[in-house]
């Protein structure tokens, strides 16, 4: 994207093809004139469109506060969820909500990665690593809370440590391997990690595109139907809703905004004013600023829920605490 400030006078059109100058389009003017459908050209209209980036390097104190705030607040509800009196006691889901804390944290210190103007150049394998974390750790985090959510809320899921881990190991590598077509796409250009429009990626953007879209958009979507389908049939409660459905509230527009994408440069959908282009790229920044903003919420979000959780378990602890000291009057009096 161009700076508006400073507007580029050539468009990259590929990797290995030449660029076309603003003067250009006066020789191609000059050489059709004699077609009489080119006699009302505007060489205003055909120019190309450029758009301003939200997310240059004057939003590097954004990029540095949110993965500064992402890594304490991380780093705090899991050393928090990971203490023996914590997990043992109070909540017994803290496996998975262990993982979504380390997978925020892994967020977190992508972001410096990714960071605009942080750095004066990029490593194409610097960047790839850095965006393949980035979604990794989002696709894992989004996979565990949908499973999570279909599990039996009562179920007691320590008591499974085999089916736990195996289920961990599962989401976490199918997480890994969604995240690849992303890590193969990105590169380095101008300085910046980024996409760059070369024909050679166009699928494997194609691809992510779609993963982000189905993973972030139609899985909360299906979790809901879900809901509302078993709730109106009276055929059980369904998925369980909890406050961790929040998380898909930072990454639903993402998805959305990026097949929309997808769909214009693939011409499925076409966009006839420059306007509607510089709409578009200002949607993609927001989406992308308010999916950071995730790997801060989650963690009050896990606390919210491990606040909720230990007062519904709290009463079931006591149970048994009162029946222990029964037994030591009775014993005591005999």
């Amino acid at each position: 994207m161009g700076n508006c400030l400073h507007p580029v006078d050539t468009l990259s059109l590929d990797k290995n093809e030449t660029q076309l100058t603003v003067e250009s389009w006066d020789d191609l003017y000059e050489d059709y004139a004699s077609y009489e459908f080119l006699s009302d050209y505007n060489q205003t209209e055909a120019a190309p469109c450029y758009s301003c980036s939200l997310l240059d390097s004057s939003s590097l104190p954004f990029f540095i506060l949110i993965s500064v705030l992402g890594m304490l607040a991380s780093g705090g509800i899991l050393f928090t969820i990971l203490r023996p009196f914590f997990h043992w006691q109070i909540c017994p889901s803290w496996p998975i909500l262990a993982q979504l804390a380390a997978g925020s944290a892994l967020f977190s210190i992508a972001v410096p990665i990714l960071t605009p103007g942080l750095y004066s150049a990029h490593s194409t394998a610097l960047c790839s690593l850095g965006y393949w974390v980035w979604y990794t750790s989002a696709f894992a985090q989004a996979l565990l809370i949908g499973c999570y959510a279909c599990l039996n809320p009562r179920l007691n899921i320590r008591q499974f440590p085999g089916l736990t881990l195996a289920l961990s190991v599962g989401l976490w590598a199918a997480a890994a391997l969604l995240g690849i077509p992303v890590a193969l796409a990105s590169d380095v250009y101008n300085g910046l990690c980024t996409f760059p429009l070369y024909r050679d990626t166009e699928a494997l953007k194609y691809a992510h595109s779609a993963i982000c879209f189905i993973i972030f958009t139609v899985l909360p979507l299906i979790l809901l139907a879900a809901k509302g389908l078993k709730t109106a049939l009276s055929k059980g409660p369904g998925p369980w809703v909890s406050v961790l459905w929040v998380w898909f509230i930072f990454w639903w527009p993402h998805g959305m905004v990026l097949i929309f994408d997808a769909l214009v440069r693939s011409k499925v959908m076409l966009l006839h004013t420059c306007q509607s282009q510089k709409i578009l790229d200002a949607m993609l920044n927001v989406a992308e600023a308010l999916s950071m903003l995730h790997c801060v919420a989650t963690p009050l979000l896990l606390a919210l829920f491990c606040h909720q959780t230990t007062r519904k378990f709290l009463p079931s602890l006591s149970l048994p605490a009162r029946q222990a000291s029964q037994m030591d009057a009775l014993v005591g009096k005999s």
